[in-house]
């Protein structure tokens, strides 16, 4: 199983309720982050240099592994046998998720409804939505807030 976690409420909210429908089994907690310079650019910058980049991209990969074990360790208070995963996204976050789910050969790819926030879901797209439009992997997506 791949959970797909950025530490919003969603995302932890996905590791529950599969928690609650699968039996638990081994899991990889993946966080994706993505490079400063591809922030910008998809924000619409025509930096050509950042200064501090590659501080800038340690400390979200930093970021990253802390948010991947929090998931993790939430996981794993779930039942599963689950590890902290981080990967860089250079094109988009869900390709990214869809190649390490292909990757680890998962049975099941879990998410949250909705990430971080409104504006980057805006900035961004939806990573559900796009994982659901084109995975070939069986998806559970569930609701930030479930009934």
């Amino acid at each position: 199983m791949l959970f797909c976690y950025d530490g919003s409420d969603g995302s932890k909210t996905a590791v529950s309720a599969a928690g609650q429908l699968i039996k638990p089994g081994d899991a990889v907690v993946l966080v994706v982050w993505t490079p400063a310079a591809v922030q910008l650019s998809r924000a619409g910058s025509f930096l050509v240099a950042i200064p501090n980049e590659g501080e800038i991209d340690q400390q979200e990969a930093a970021a990253a592994r802390t948010i991947a074990e929090e998931g993790a360790a939430l996981a794993r208070e779930h039942g599963y046998n689950a590890s902290a995963r981080i990967a860089q996204a250079n094109e988009s976050v869900a390709k990214t998720i869809d190649e390490i789910a292909h990757e680890i050969d998962a049975g099941l790819v879990v998410c949250g409804q909705r990430g971080r926030g409104i504006i980057g879901s805006a900035l961004l797209g939806s990573v559900s939505h796009a994982l659901a439009a084109h995975t070939k992997r069986p998806l559970l997506i569930a609701p930030q807030h479930p009934s």
